[in-house]
């Protein structure tokens, strides 16, 4: 990975893409500090230390990169765009014309875009609105008594909503530059950025809690499930497909050979986002009924990951979303009419019914290991984590980093940029090998 980097530098119009996406990187930082106008920044620091690692607090810590508990300007991050992005996914099943869209090609999927930046902006508007009122109640850090607001007034409130919406606005903007003009996959970079931003802090607490034995089987086990998640992430079925020889006009098409690739992993981290965003949406309605039984009930069971009630909860909802989400992402009747469309064939399989029943089989029995994958992915570390105990508090705190969300966004995105990396490095390589 070193070398890549070391020639991508020695590139050029490469080294520009990356100096240009660590300059947007850099700004995305600043704005995570920058605290929002009407807040007390000393206050709010008093009230992280309070709330620390814990259930909810956490996990928004960790994914914002300690902005949203900071009320900055970029508290709510990318997770607006990345929840419109996924809505507008599952909308593709529910609704005919976003269908039709997302077949019309380059045209049809700038509109998609479209719609899903105002998406986004609604529900920064919300999200946004949603954490100034807790904030403004109190409830925000519940266990902290001093007020982190500065100034309560109704003005001074519409303007912190307003000024986190337009940082959403502006982190949507930053990432789609990266898209554009820097090594590519921005959205995914920003939210790896915000993850990778807490590792040091996190490293740093769990020496000073533990001592150096449990930092290092801390790291050692970090690594392996970093290695494990690797290899998985790179495993594949490969069906063989046979294009049969065709003449257009004059000439002579077809007769080559290829294959559809499967991976393991089809969902890659999308399921295990459904299961955590849905599993803290109770607990975030139990914010503003506290003293209720059934918000009592929800802060007793849901609070930390290492009850078996959570646990269980988190494991069905992950299968169950990796099957939904595969099954309307990779439709086996659209390969297969595609491949019967152009002379394709799987090498045994007759073209058409036959086709599509037989990928339906392969990729459920995939999509099975996948499943269980990212189960396994999602509760290991937590489980592992709460028996070593490495910061004192249940490994809580080093469950919210090397939990299977925060992991595999780490993997994921660092496997893809470094593949774009080496990719257009190749182009290169091979124009000045021609000449």
């Amino acid at each position: 990975m070193l070398r890549v980097f070391a020639q991508a530098f020695r590139t050029p119009d490469l080294r520009q893409k990356l100096l240009f996406t660590l300059g947007i990187i850099a700004i995305f930082r600043l704005g995570s500090v920058v605290p929002t106008p009407g807040v007390d920044v000393a206050a709010v620091r008093n009230c992280v230390d309070l709330a620390g690692n814990e259930g909810i607090y956490g996990m928004l810590n960790l994914f914002s990169g300690g902005a949203m508990l900071q009320l900055a300007v970029f508290a709510l991050g990318i997770i607006p765009y990345i929840t419109a992005a996924i809505i507008f996914q599952l909308l593709t099943v529910v609704i005919p014309r976003i269908e039709a869209l997302r077949k019309e090609g380059q045209s049809g999927q700038a509109q998609i875009t479209q719609y899903t930046r105002y998406l986004t902006i609604g529900l920064a508007l919300l999200q946004s609105t949603t954490i100034i009122t807790l904030a403004r109640r109190g409830q925000f850090f519940p266990n902290c008594p001093e007020e982190v607001l500065a100034d309560d007034s109704l003005g001074t409130v519409a303007i912190m909503i307003v000024t986190m919406t337009a940082g959403t606005g502006v982190v949507m903007w930053l990432g789609e530059l990266i898209t554009d003009r820097g090594v590519g996959n921005g959205m995914s970079l920003l939210i790896f950025t915000q993850i990778v931003a807490s590792v040091p802090g996190m490293f740093w607490s769990i020496q000073q809690s533990r001592g150096w034995a449990i930092f290092g089987i801390v790291v050692v086990v970090g690594l392996i499930v970093i290695a494990l998640i690797v290899f998985v992430e790179q495993s594949q079925r490969r069906i063989p497909v046979q294009y049969a020889k065709r003449m257009v006009g004059r000439k002579m098409y077809g007769g080559s050979s290829t294959y559809i690739p499967l991976k393991i992993n089809q969902a890659n981290v999308i399921p295990v986002i459904f299961a955590s965003s849905l599993l803290y949406i109770p607990l975030l309605a139990a914010q503003f009924n506290q003293t209720t039984s059934w918000g009592l009930w929800i802060q007793d069971n849901f609070t930390r990951g290492s009850h078996p009630l959570y646990i269980a909860f988190y494991f069905f909802l992950i299968v169950g979303f990796t099957f939904f989400y595969v099954s309307i992402t990779f439709n086996p009747k659209d390969i297969s009419d595609n491949m019967k469309r152009y002379g394709g064939f799987v090498p045994g399989i007759r073209a058409g019914r036959a086709t599509e029943e037989y990928l339906s089989y392969v990729l459920n029995r995939i999509t099975s290991a996948g499943a269980i994958y990212l189960a396994l992915v999602a509760l290991l570390p937590l489980l592992a984590f709460n028996a070593i105990n490495p910061a004192g508090d249940g490994g809580q705190a080093f469950n919210n980093m090397f939990g299977g969300t925060s992991i595999l966004i780490m993997v994921g995105v660092g496997l893809q940029t470094v593949q774009q990396i080496e990719s257009q490095l190749q182009q290169r390589n091979y124009e000045g090998f021609l000449r």
